[in-house]
């Protein structure tokens, strides 16, 4: 019922031993183009956040394989329920940048309003992006809960849950995999196996071997894939994708990877992480690995990242720029989207917000009055 043996297509020279990949030529350019602006997104928001100018950010250095490849395996009408380590999904589906680079700054553009930490992405347009939340496993139940209710209208869509190792320690991991295996419904759960728990390793983190066993006891079955093939997680994820919509039920799939920076910009790897253990995924690194392939396929120059880095590089340059300059939210977004219509003590609250701030000499208060 359970694979453990790791499902892996691409050599390390690129090539694939005869595999034939469902994904065109198009798709495949476009796998590559949402690897290298992931990449490129980390790199920008790193020193964005190390010269002060954004809070906090979540690196993806490493894993960009298994997010691009299993969103390559869904449609934009399907719903995404992913962890902190997923700006990849977004990407891929067509979210531009500067929608992304807007919750970073927590400007008035922002789909959270500056309520989220940075990161903590959510869109409804051009996918079904559910916001991020930092709490471990909480998305886990929920996405389940969507797909049920997809199950329910009949809908032809499925739910993909995307969490870390860490993830499968958590109340949320247990009820939400026991209640999709009752039920059948259709979500496919993604796990992320990156090797660390921010500072705890998998080997501390579980005594089963492997994640994908976990299945077995909700009578799911379970899928172990190379997180830095793209190709083989798209495989494995559209094998998945494919089973919840026949109505089969869910699929978990563990995903071997390994995040090459630290779990935050507030997390310093070096003191847990052996040198030598980084060095040798390294030499793993999925851009390159895919890049050899899409070499192999005649699809890329061997010159061609630099091309593609620069422009990613422009565009995101740009989405900082304009997500720098908007405004702050408005003081009143403290209270909007909560009631359809504000009852009258929150009113009172927001007009003694607004009193206040208009003491202090706070812009933001206006001419003094609470607008809701």
């Amino acid at each position: 019922m359970t694979s453990t043996s790791p499902l892996s297509v691409i050599e390390p020279d690129g090539s694939v031993n005869g595999h034939v990949t469902s994904l065109s030529k198009d798709e495949l350019m476009r796998c590559y183009r949402a690897m290298i602006m992931v990449r490129v997104f980390d790199e920008i928001c790193l020193k964005l956040q190390r010269s002060g100018r954004i809070d906090f950010s979540i690196p993806n250095l490493g894993v960009e394989a298994t997010q691009v490849g299993a969103a390559s395996a869904l449609r934009a009408s399907d719903w995404f329920f992913p962890s902190y380590r997923d700006f990849g999904m977004a990407l891929y589906h067509g979210v531009e940048p500067v929608e992304m680079m807007h919750n970073m700054f927590g400007n008035e553009r922002d789909t959270a309003k500056g309520r989220q930490m940075p990161v903590h992405f959510s869109f409804v347009d051009p996918i079904h992006f559910v916001s991020i939340s930092s709490p471990i496993g909480t998305h886990i139940p929920q996405a389940v809960g969507a797909a049920y209710a997809m199950q329910q209208r009949g809908e032809d869509t499925v739910a993909i849950c995307s969490f870390g190792d860490g993830g499968t320690s958590s109340l949320g991991f247990h009820s939400g995999l026991n209640f999709a295996g009752v039920w059948k419904s259709p979500v496919v759960f993604l796990c992320q196996n990156n090797g660390y728990a921010i500072s705890c390793p998998s080997d501390e983190q579980t005594a089963s071997d492997g994640y994908a066993v976990k299945g077995e006891a909700y009578g799911i079955p379970g899928v172990t894939v190379d997180g830095n093939d793209l190709l083989a997680v798209h495989q494995v994820v559209a094998d998945a994708v494919a089973r919840a919509r026949a109505g089969d039920g869910p699929t978990l799939i563990e995903a071997k990877t390994f995040r090459m920076g630290g779990h935050s910009t507030s997390d310093d790897p070096t003191r847990y992480v052996p040198a030598e253990l980084v060095e040798e995924w390294k030499a793993k690194d999925p851009v390159d690995r895919f890049e050899r392939y899409l070499q192999s396929r005649g699809l890329v120059e061997p010159d061609s990242r630099a091309q593609f880095h620069a422009e990613a590089r422009t565009r995101i340059d740009a989405a900082v720029k304009e997500a720098q300059a908007a405004a702050d939210p408005g003081l009143e977004t403290i209270f909007s989207d909560v009631y359809a219509e504000i009852p009258a003590h929150l009113r009172a609250q927001g007009q003694e917000a607004y009193d206040l701030a208009a003491r202090k000499g706070d812009a933001a208060a206006g001419d003094g009055s609470f607008p809701l």
